[in-house]
């Protein structure tokens, strides 16, 4: 590829090279203008010339040129189209390097979004070169940021007052997100403003689903269980009676490299800690009627983790599993199955696997904060719990 200026794009960043082979002084030399950036921050843009021969290189380092004289070797504009520029015109403000044997440029401000700039390389001005023999240009433009579109959809539990010994939040996203430094964009503060200080279990397997769209935040199990040294002397993350707010700060940046859209905010009060296990005696089914599709409802009397909830609860019937969408409403409160075809008339249970736990880790027949070493049994040791119910 030659010629006096080419271009082209490739994703967000608009680069240029140009080979020139010149028939001068240098004819053995091809030189090489190039414009390169940063992955990781694309208007930190810098040019680059290769292909000049090693007498010019020495020279240049043996006696650096001055300002102007830097300027009439290689020089950046603001592109604009094809207007010949005098070399005498002053050029953006940045800093010249020899580094090995290419000759760098790198402009002393980042390159604003969707301008398009204009490096003039001119082989002339190199020492034993002749002047104004031919001009090598390269051109570069920095993509417009892609629009954003990536948010939190929601912050579970949605209740709006939480016991003082929630276990963990749920975050979900619209789009895959990117992994690690998840604790540097996620606050937990008093209504107040004062900031909790590590109120999280922060782990290096930051628990995300196969998507990417959904995070797992565990609060401190220290902070939570009493007789522990970090709750006796730093206290509870979060206390009754106090109101606390929730922040995804924008900053964090989806998979494709962009940030949230927006902040989110979650903030609601806390209420007294929840130390009972579950008891689904307690719950409450109301059934639909047969030769329906209308959704069979479990009501539990609380908030659950609607994730667990979703997963280990089942309605089977002559051993086989109901299919059918699975939801949660109220809070949390209530779960429901909608099935895929209509109910039969008939025997049914509601099977739930007794890990299934409550905003507080309280499992069925086992409370979360239990001292392992009083022998604690659980009041049930079936693994799954069953409850009949019929059909009609």
């Amino acid at each position: 590829m030659s010629g006096i200026s080419v271009s082209f794009a490739h994703a967000a960043v608009f680069a240029a090279a140009l080979l020139f082979s010149a028939r001068s002084w240098a004819a053995e030399s091809t030189f090489i203008v190039k414009w390169r950036t940063d992955e990781r921050n694309t208007n930190s843009a810098y040019v680059e010339v290769a292909g000049i021969p090693a007498a010019a290189l020495r020279a240049l380092k043996s006696r650096p040129p001055s300002a102007s004289e830097w300027n009439r070797l290689l020089s950046v504009y603001v592109h604009e189209g094809d207007a010949v520029i005098d070399p005498l015109t002053p050029g953006m403000a940045g800093q010249y390097a020899i580094d090995g044997d290419v000759l760098r440029f790198h402009p002393q401000f980042p390159l604003a979004r969707g301008v398009e700039y204009r490096a003039e390389f001119r082989p002339g001005a190199l020492p034993g070169g002749k002047p104004g023999q031919f001009t090598i240009v390269a051109q570069h433009r920095v993509a417009k940021p892609s629009p954003t579109s990536t948010i939190v959809t929601t912050i579970y539990p949605t209740a709006d007052v939480l016991p003082e010994n929630l276990l963990k939040f749920y975050i979900y996203f619209s789009a895959p997100m990117s992994r690690g430094d998840i604790y540097d964009h996620i606050k937990l503060r008093e209504d107040s403003g004062r900031e909790i200080e590590l109120p999280f279990l922060q782990i290096d397997e930051e628990l995300w689903d196969a998507e990417m769209k959904r995070l797992t935040l565990f609060i401190d199990p220290g902070r939570i269980k009493r007789g522990v040294l970090p709750l006796e002397e730093v206290g509870p993350a979060l206390e009754a009676g106090k109101k606390y707010e929730l922040t995804i700060h924008e900053a964090w940046k989806d998979a494709a490299g962009n940030p949230l859209k927006a902040k989110f905010q979650k903030r609601f009060a806390v209420g007294e800690p929840n130390r009972d296990a579950l008891d689904s005696d307690r719950w409450k089914i109301t059934a639909p009627r047969s030769t329906t599709a209308e959704p069979l409802t479990v009501g539990f009397g609380e908030s659950i983790d609607h994730a667990l909830a979703l997963r280990l609860i089942e309605v089977v019937r002559e051993g086989g599993a109901i299919r059918g969408k699975k939801t949660m409403s109220q809070n949390e409160r209530v779960w429901q199955l909608t099935p895929n075809e209509p109910w039969k008339a008939g025997t049914y249970h509601l099977t739930v696997q007794t890990t299934i736990e409550d905003l507080a880790g309280n499992n069925i027949g086992k409370p979360f904060e239990v001292d392992l070493f009083d022998g604690v049994q659980r009041r049930l040791t079936n693994s799954v719990v069953k409850i009949p119910f019929e059909i009609r």
